[in-house]
């Protein structure tokens, strides 16, 4: 049993976590992105980008890392070498040709929409069970409503944590199915990225 709770509870951490690493990922190729661009008729610019391209093996690592930690799914390394002993120019130009660079980014930033939809889901499947269960202590402070029938006696309160225990279970599965998915999706992609 407390095996089960702790897993569900990292489950829940992992669709946060989730969202918050393609959060990141979207503002800062985005921000970076647009200002490396924007900066690229200066002499500024170029240098910009292509640092900003050599992160995409750090945060591809990272999510093979967080990945195999939280859901023990083994993914393939991404793997690039990289040649520090060039000129800056010549590196630059290797950094902006490379197509994986720019395809491990869009993979990146998408994982926002993917993180939106585990926030979401993180708020239905594990907040929402845990305050269902806690009825029976909210419901002489608060009024509470469930599918329009008020809550108002022990018993009904009673039945509502019953219904949360339940919903537990259910959303437990459900949490186990959605963090395999989301592995999946950091599998494939470094499968693509390794091609």
């Amino acid at each position: 049993m407390n095996k089960t709770i702790r897993c569900f509870f990292q489950n829940g951490y992992f669709l946060l976590l989730t969202f918050a690493t393609g959060l990141f990922y979207f503002c800062f190729y985005l921000v970076t992105l647009t200002l490396g661009i924007g900066l690229s008729f200066t002499v500024a610019g170029i240098p910009l980008l292509t640092q900003v391209l050599r992160t995409t093996l750090t945060f591809v690592q990272y999510e093979r890392i967080q990945t195999k930690i939280y859901t023990d799914i083994t993914t393939q390394p991404y793997e690039r070498s990289r040649r520090t002993e060039q000129p800056l120019w010549v590196q630059a130009k290797e950094e902006l040709m490379d197509i994986r660079n720019w395809v491990a980014i869009c993979w990146l930033m998408l994982k926002l929409w993917i993180g939106i939809f585990c926030l979401l889901c993180a708020a239905l499947l594990c907040l929402m069970p845990l305050l269902l269960m806690l009825t029976p202590l909210f419901f002489p402070i608060f009024e509470i409503h469930f599918f329009g029938i008020q809550i108002d006696t022990f018993m009904k309160s009673l039945f509502i944590m019953v219904i949360g225990v339940v919903f537990a279970f259910i959303s437990s599965w459900l949490l186990k199915v959605l963090v395999r998915f989301i592995g999946g999706y950091t599998r494939h992609m470094t499968k693509r990225l390794n091609r």
